[in-house]
């Protein structure tokens, strides 16, 4: 057969892989979480979505982006993209089947079900995109899940572009990215993998092209980051032969319909490696390249073969997609120059990937006083990097006030005060072995035990309380002035008093403050700690309709004085019971936050260690005798090829450490770690040598507990009963079952109960009844040990 985009149309020199899709003032968040309070219709919440789509458009036409070229990515989402593409396929767990029409369709109410759960029907498992903070549903896929072209929005916005003038390019999770980031379903049999149904996704990936050409896109975008991977079960071979057989048939299948969109394959977050090969036999009509992360391709095959790029538009990714830091244009310009000499038959300049990890624009900064405008001055959020994409696409003899400005960004940014340090530097080089390690488990563990005296299963929280509109209003008010810093403490301090009395009417052994006082786990700490900054609106999406204001770490970073202490030693005040001092770890700082790319992540982590072993040490000294360093972007950190995993896994395991190693053998330290596929990463949550470790393990209903078991664990380990992500209340008979098969691999001395992460984004009354529940569950199994 023959390629039905023979005559495909030249791809945009200046393009980008995605735009931030939910709203400069985050307008896509309210209207969802609007409509599922009640409070608006499904019209309603349609009618804002198109708006915000519309604005989109705008705003790319002005900043530059041709408008009839397919330069405007079409990549809108309710939810997230994997999900978008699930339901494109009509695929649903069975407990889910009544959300699917006869037609294989499922409409949005029907996606919304099944990212949140209904009654006792848990939601889709969630987890981390690639090495992102970003997250995504897990497809559930078995040998007779229904497959097939169910329709998507994506035509529909095709159309709806097209109203407005713009010729979009739509944006699509590859099918093979699909197949390897979904997970098998339950019950299928022993050796199943979601990639054994590449064919039947294939052949509704193809009716789905044909739909998008019938509807007038000229290119369509398949977004293939998995191919950057070599993490998956499936190996690089077998990974490569589904490429093989994929693009092979999308590329040259016939459609009633008159033809197909020129494929454009983007490859983000690492080096596409071997998997072009493929690609380029396929004769798919553009591949984009990441080449912050990764490289330019070899001109040869492994096998020694001259690699033939002469009928392929290559897409240098020159401008990072995935931090805020401006782009070194005359680097960038020499990296393309490098792809220029592959011989390709066009080359383009476009992001190393979407920008919806990034915020809108620096310009809502403006008059921001928590963000120094010498730190604004070398920032790029998505509207700056779209100027960096059309300043490389026209050259440096054409967009010379550009390329100028770069350079003097550059020598600024080195020579500023505070981004290097020398106390700072002499500290993490003066390092011995003796600050990365405690004394061995088992004199801990008795000396614990002796002063804690805690029951069997203790129960605890892992950190936050709901953050009610009180205390955001609050909030608000001490930024605007009208509230005082003494008045605000004195309602901080009545809200930790309310949670510690919760607390204890509830029964729970181990207490947290609640942490009214903070407005998020990373940039809290960020705007007490030196070399760190905070924007105002600088929101990114975490998960759906949940967002995040990373914070940035532009220079070296210390302590200036303590930050938790004081509401840790109030609330310990106020009860007999443990109050656990609640930190985050230095990963997690990092990972959360646009971290400097002038030197070693190791470098920063060490010295983010070094502020929080100081941390750690005043709350010891101030009684607090339980002390939770969080980690739960431990795993999204891990670097995608297997080759980087081990120097990765040596300097974050060793930052924890750092931040840990300084206490007492009767402190106990607490991790905690949510949302990730702990078994790849499990030898480096044992090293980290905590006392005790809690999981997300709700959703996946402990499947992590055996390898768990299989390794011996023998530390205090929490996984999690209560799946905090959804609204859904767990029963006390659904926690006591999971509490028994816990048991099941874990021993009664070293199992804790608690929910899956903290409870910031909860309301009251579930959470309440959630944890009464959970109490209830422990003592209930507790009673059947004696």
């Amino acid at each position: 057969m023959t390629s039905s985009a023979t005559h495909a149309p030249a791809h945009p020199t200046a393009s980008i892989l995605g735009y931030p899709r939910i709203g400069p003032r985050r307008e896509l968040k309210k209207a969802v979480e609007s409509h599922w309070a009640g409070r608006t219709t499904l019209g309603e919440l349609e009618t804002s979505a198109a708006a915000l789509r519309r604005r989109t458009l705008e705003r790319l036409r002005e900043l530059g982006l041709g408008a009839e070229d397919s330069a405007i990515p079409l990549d809108f989402s309710y939810y997230d993209q994997v999900h978008d593409a699930t339901l494109a396929l009509g695929i649903v767990p069975e407990r889910f089947a009544d959300v699917r029409a006869a037609d294989g369709s499922i409409d949005l109410t029907g996606s919304f079900t099944l990212a949140r759960g209904e009654g006792e029907r848990v939601p889709l498992e969630m987890t981390k995109w690639l090495d992102s903070n970003y997250h995504y549903l897990v497809p559930e896929i078995g040998p007779d899940t229904a497959i097939g072209y169910a329709g998507s929005r994506r035509v529909a916005e095709v159309r709806e572009a097209a109203a407005l003038g713009v010729v979009g390019r739509p944006v699509v999770v590859g099918p093979v990215s699909l197949l390897l980031l979904a997970k098998a379903a339950d019950g299928a049999p022993e050796g199943f993998s979601p990639l054994d149904r590449l064919d039947e996704v294939v052949e509704a990936y193809v009716a789905l092209l044909a739909d998008l050409r019938a509807a007038g896109a000229a290119w369509v975008q398949l977004d293939e980051p998995a191919l950057t991977s070599d993490t998956w079960a499936a190996s690089p071979a077998q990974v490569r032969g589904a490429v093989a057989r994929a693009y092979g048939v999308l590329t040259t299948a016939e459609v009633a319909t008159g033809g197909r969109p020129a494929i454009a394959v983007a490859a983000g977050y690492g080096a596409l490696g071997d998997a072009i090969d493929p690609l380029l036999a396929a004769g798919v009509e553009a591949i984009a390249l990441d080449l912050v992360k990764g490289e330019v391709p070899a001109a040869s095959a492994p096998d020694g073969a001259t690699r033939d790029f002469s009928r392929v538009a290559l897409l240098g990714g020159v401008v990072d997609g995935h931090n805020v830091w401006a782009t070194d244009l005359d680097r960038a310009a020499a990296r393309l120059e490098e792809l220029r000499a592959l011989g390709a038959a066009s080359t383009g300049v476009t992001t190393s990937t979407s920008l919806f990890h990034v915020p809108h624009t620096v310009a809502d900064e403006a008059g921001n006083p928590e963000l120094p405008a010498q730190v604004a001055s070398w920032l790029a959020f998505a509207d700056e990097k779209v100027g960096e994409v059309l300043a490389l696409a026209a050259g440096p003899e054409v967009a010379t006030a550009a390329f100028a400005r770069s350079r003097e960004v550059a020598a600024d940014r080195a020579a500023a005060p505070g981004v290097r340090r020398a106390e700072v530097r002499d500290r993490t080089g003066s390092l011995a072995p003796s600050s990365f390690s405690r004394e061995e488990y088992g004199v801990r563990r008795a000396a614990q035990e002796a002063v804690l005296d805690l029951p069997a299963l203790p129960t605890t929280t892992i950190g936050s309380f709901p953050q009610t509109g009180e205390l955001r209003r609050a909030r608000a008010a001490l930024r605007a002035g009208t509230l005082s810093d003494g008045e605000y403490t004195s309602a901080m301090r009545e809200e930790v008093a309310r949670v510690i009395a919760l607390q204890e009417e509830l029964g729970l052994d181990v207490l947290v403050h609640g942490e009214p006082e903070r407005n998020d786990m990373v940039q809290y700490f960020a705007e007490n700690l030196d070399g760190f900054a905070v924007t105002q609106h600088g929101w990114v999406q975490s998960y759906g309709s949940r967002c995040a204001r990373p914070s940035i770490l532009w220079g070296d970073v210390s302590r200036p004085a303590p930050i938790t202490v004081p509401w840790a030693t109030y609330a310990s005040s106020l009860t007999t019971a443990p109050v656990k001092g609640m930190l985050t770890g230095p990963v997690t700082i990092l990972a959360w936050s646009f971290v400097r790319d002038d030197q070693g992540l190791g470098e920063t982590a060490n010295q983010v260690a070094l502020a929080l072993r100081d941390e750690i040490a005043d709350l010891e000294a101030a009684g607090i005798g339980i002390i939770q360093v969080d980690e739960p972007a431990l795993r999204e950190l891990l670097p995608l090829r297997r080759a980087d995993h081990a120097a990765y896994l040596d300097w974050s395991v060793a930052s924890f450490r750092l931040a840990t190693s300084g206490v007492a053998a009767e402190t106990q330290i607490h991790t905690h770690l949510c949302y990730s596929e702990f078994e790849e990463v499990f030898d480096a949550i044992d090293g980290l040598d905590a006392d005790v470790t809690s999981i997300e393990a709700a959703r996946s209903r402990m499947e992590i507990l055996p390898a768990v078991a299989a390794a011996g664990f023998e530390r205090g380990i929490g996984p999690g009963v209560y799946d905090i992500h959804s609204p859904r209340v767990p029963s006390q008979t659904e926690v006591a079952e999971l509490l028994r098969g816990a048991l099941g691999s874990v021993g009664e001395r070293t199992l804790w109960v608690n929910p899956d992460c903290g409870l910031k984004t909860r309301g009251y009354e579930e959470t309440t009844t959630s944890l009464r529940h959970l109490v209830a569950a422990a003592r209930e199994v507790r009673a059947g040990l004696a």
